[in-house]
């Protein structure tokens, strides 16, 4: 059973998405994050070399920990990220 979330962001829209999610950012040592997208579409661009995803209310994208990435809305969208202190897709 994969694990739980320990803890996760308040819900953010276009416009109440913090200016500091936009700019280059990491988790700390230990910590995933799974950013969910609830609807609409958002761009998760890393800062080392690893590809951008598009995501989706499909996708979820992985955040490693101590992973330096930003997160830009593509129209109106609702997200949130969910935080973890292990591995959150593996069993």
């Amino acid at each position: 059973m994969p694990p739980e979330p320990y803890k996760a962001t308040p819900v953010f829209d276009q416009d109440t998405l913090p200016v500091g999610l936009r700019r280059d950012h990491s988790t700390k040592a230990g910590v995933w994050g799974l950013v969910r997208v609830l609807e609409g579409r958002l761009r998760l661009e890393y800062g080392d070399g690893t590809p951008e995803r598009l995501l989706g209310p499909r996708e979820a994208g992985l955040i490693l920990p101590e992973q330096k990435h930003r997160v830009e809305p593509l129209g109106p969208m609702r997200m949130l990220v969910e935080f973890y202190d292990r591995h959150p897709t593996r069993k």
